[in-house]
C-alpha cells in the first residue's frame, strides 16, 4: 500500500491563485486550501515557508496589521510579478496534466488487458 505523503509541490501554485482573490494571511489561505482543495498535500509549515519564499521572491508583498485586541497578522498581497508567475505555474500544472491524463488512460488499457 503506497502511503501519501505531504508534499506541496505546488502549495505557491494554490497560494498565489487564492491570493488573486485579495490579500490573506497565513492561517486563512491555509484553511481555503483545506476546505476548496480535493486532495491538500500542504500543512502549516508549508504554506508558511512558501510564502516567505514568494516573499523574498517578489511574488507577494506584505504588510503587518497590528490590533490591540488580537495577534498581530501578516497580510499578502500578490504582485505583478506573481501574477506572472502564476501564469508560469498554470502551464507547469497542464504540460503534468498531460502527462498524468496519458499515464491513467494507459493504466486503465492495460489493467483491462491484464485483468481480461
Amino acid at each position: 500500500m503506497i502511503i501519501f505523503k505531504k508534499g506541496g509541490r505546488h502549495t505557491p501554485a494554490f497560494l498565489l491563485l487564492f491570493l488573486t482573490d485579495g490579500p490573506a494571511y497565513g492561517s486563512l489561505l491555509l484553511s481555503r486550501m483545506l476546505k476548496e482543495l480535493p486532495h491538500c498535500f500542504s500543512d502549516s509549515a508549508i504554506v508558511y515557508r512558501s510564502l516567505q519564499e514568494m516573499e523574498k521572491k517578489g511574488l507577494v508583498e506584505t504588510q503587518w496589521e497590528t490590533l490591540e485586541t488580537a495577534q498581530p497578522r501578516k497580510w499578502y498581497t500578490i504582485t505583478d510579478k506573481g501574477i506572472s508567475a502564476l501564469e508560469e505555474y498554470a502551464q507547469d500544472i497542464a504540460y503534468r496534466r498531460a502527462n498524468f491524463d496519458f499515464f491513467l488512460s494507459k493504466y486503465t488499457i492495460t489493467m483491462s488487458q491484464h485483468n481480461g
